[in-house]
């Protein structure tokens, strides 16, 4: 059951669904028993009630003929789904292909490779991955994944500063 009912205090409405104890003004907060609540409308049907709600409330505003005018609601949610344009339409209209987007989002979401990684985790991947590897082999490593250079070298100098790498006769390798 839903219910169209008013406030006593500040003359808002809006729709209750069953049949509760108490009821809350969602405008001023006022709390009175549902029983107390004057009901404009109690129907089964909750598309009824929105109908009945805003047509009181355009009354209200001086919109009733206007409002008069209008299709239902249900006949409105329609009319709204069908002149919505589904994502994969859009995609096309602005030439990408919604199956690499899909692919890129599944990607994205499993955390698996081909995810972003930091430039600074590019150099730790290159440490760990390269077979003893030397500052240059690091670096060529770093540019081949679009790594600058003078980023790549920098960042293994803090690194190996700051003890999360060491260097041994040119090789480095990660502790």
């Amino acid at each position: 059951m839903y219910a169209v009912v008013g406030c006593s205090e500040c003359s808002a409405l809006w729709i209750v669904e069953g049949r509760p104890e108490t009821t809350e003004c969602p405008r001023c907060g006022s709390t009175r028993q549902f029983s107390k609540r004057r009901k404009f409308v109690t129907t089964e049907d909750e598309d009824h009630a929105r109908e009945v709600r805003s047509s009181m409330l355009a009354n209200r505003s001086g919109y009733g003929d206007a409002f008069a005018d209008l299709d239902s609601f249900a006949e409105m949610g329609d009319a709204a789904e069908d002149a919505v344009v589904d994502d994969d339409e859009y995609l096309e209209a602005a030439g990408i292909d919604p199956g690499e987007v899909a692919a890129a989002g599944d990607r994205a979401e499993s955390g698996g490779s081909g995810g972003s990684v930091s430039k600074k985790e590019r150099v730790r991947e290159a440490v760990r991955e390269l077979d003893q590897p030397t500052e240059d082999d690091i670096v060529d490593y770093c540019t081949d994944h679009g790594v600058g250079a003078e980023y790549a070298r920098r960042t293994l100098e803090k690194l190996a500063r700051s003890g999360e790498v060491s260097e041994s006769r040119g090789v480095y390798r990660l502790l």
